[in-house]
C-alpha cells in the first residue's frame, strides 16, 4: 500500500459521516486527489486548521488499489491565506479553489497549475490587491488550459494590464497601474470565457457578485 508525502494546495472538504471530512487537493507531483480525514471533524489535533480553501502544506496519503478515496494521515501547513485576507479578499479565497478545482483534472499531474495557486497564495500573504491578482489568476489559468481568446474590443487599459501580467509575477502587480474600470472590464471578459468552458456559472463568482450589493 504506497504511501506518498507531497507538497499539495487543498482545495475543498465535505462533510462524511458524523466525525470525517472528504478533503480535495491538488499535489505537486501527482495531480488532484479526494481522501477521506478521519476524525477530522472532531478532533483539530492532527489536521487543525490546515484543511481551509487555498491552504498549501505537506501532506501524507496512503493509495489502496482500484479505491477511489486515498486515506490522509496527516496535513501540516506552511501557508493559510486566511491569517492576511479582509473580509472582502476572503470571498476571493474560495473563488480561487473553486476554479482551480473545476480545471485540475483527476490524478493527472500539473506542476504548472500547482504553482500558479501557491504563488496566488504566497501573493494573497504579503497583501497584493485582490482585485488585480484575481484577473490575474483567471488570465493566466484560462492560458494555461488553452483557452484564453483574446478579445479585440477590450480597450487599450485592459490591453495594457494583460501585457503587464503576462510578463510579471503576481507581486510585481503592486506596482502596475490599473483602473477599476479596466478590472471590472476584465472580469466581464474571464466569466464569460469561463462560464462558457465550464458550461456553467460558478457558485463562488455568484457570491462575489453578492457581496457587492
Amino acid at each position: 500500500m504506497p504511501v506518498y508525502t507531497t507538497d499539495a494546495l487543498i482545495l475543498r472538504t465535505y462533510k462524511l459521516g458524523e466525525s470525517d471530512r472528504i478533503v480535495v487537493f491538488l499535489t505537486r507531483d501527482r495531480g488532484k486527489k479526494r481522501g477521506v480525514a478521519k476524525n477530522a471533524r472532531q478532533s483539530r489535533r492532527r489536521f487543525g486548521g490546515a484543511l481551509e480553501p487555498m491552504t498549501c502544506g505537506r501532506v501524507s496519503y496512503f493509495e489502496r488499489e482500484r479505491r477511489e478515496l486515498v486515506s490522509l494521515t496527516y496535513v501540516e501547513q506552511t501557508r493559510s491565506p486566511l491569517s492576511a485576507v479582509d473580509g472582502e479578499a476572503l470571498g476571493y479565497v474560495g473563488y480561487f479553489a473553486e476554479l482551480i478545482d473545476e480545471w485540475a483534472q483527476e490524478a493527472d499531474p500539473n506542476e504548472t497549475l500547482f504553482r500558479l495557486g501557491a504563488s496566488i497564495v504566497e501573493a494573497l500573504a504579503v497583501g497584493v490587491p485582490i482585485e488585480p491578482l484575481a484577473r490575474y489568476f483567471e488570465y493566466w489559468l484560462l492560458r494555461l488550459q488553452g483557452v484564453y481568446e483574446p478579445d479585440a474590443d477590450l480597450t487599450a487599459e485592459a490591453k495594457a494590464f494583460l501585457a503587464s501580467a503576462r510578463m510579471c509575477s503576481p507581486f510585481g502587480l503592486a506596482d502596475v497601474a490599473v483602473s477599476r474600470s479596466v478590472l471590472r472590464e476584465l472580469e466581464g471578459t474571464h466569466r464569460a470565457l469561463i462560464a462558457m468552458h465550464l458550461e456553467k456559472e460558478l457558485k463562488s463568482a455568484r457570491v462575489l457578485r453578492e457581496m457587492r450589493r
